[in-house]
């Protein structure tokens, strides 16, 4: 089961909370936790695809931040003209 402390903590990474998610999962696919034990380890999942899905949206704005005006049509006559 997983201590109330660590229900609390923010994970220091996106890779980091990936793999935890991954832990969580195998651990409740084997089917033996006590119900207490699968509501906690439930509980902590919605928490870190809430904290990936921040991380994934912080990265999209940034890629479109990056990408805007930066990024134009390809056509082939552009090469013709070389």
């Amino acid at each position: 089961m997983i201590r109330k402390a660590d229900t609390a903590s923010t994970p220091a990474s996106f890779e980091q909370a990936i793999e935890e998610l991954e832990s969580i999962v195998r651990a409740m696919e084997d089917g033996k936790l006590p119900l207490d034990g699968a509501l906690d380890r439930y509980q902590r999942g919605v928490e870190l695809v809430r904290f990936c899905q921040e991380a994934l949206n912080t990265a999209e704005q940034k890629v479109q931040i990056l990408e805007e005006g930066l990024l134009k049509d390809f056509s082939t006559g552009d090469l013709r003209d070389e």
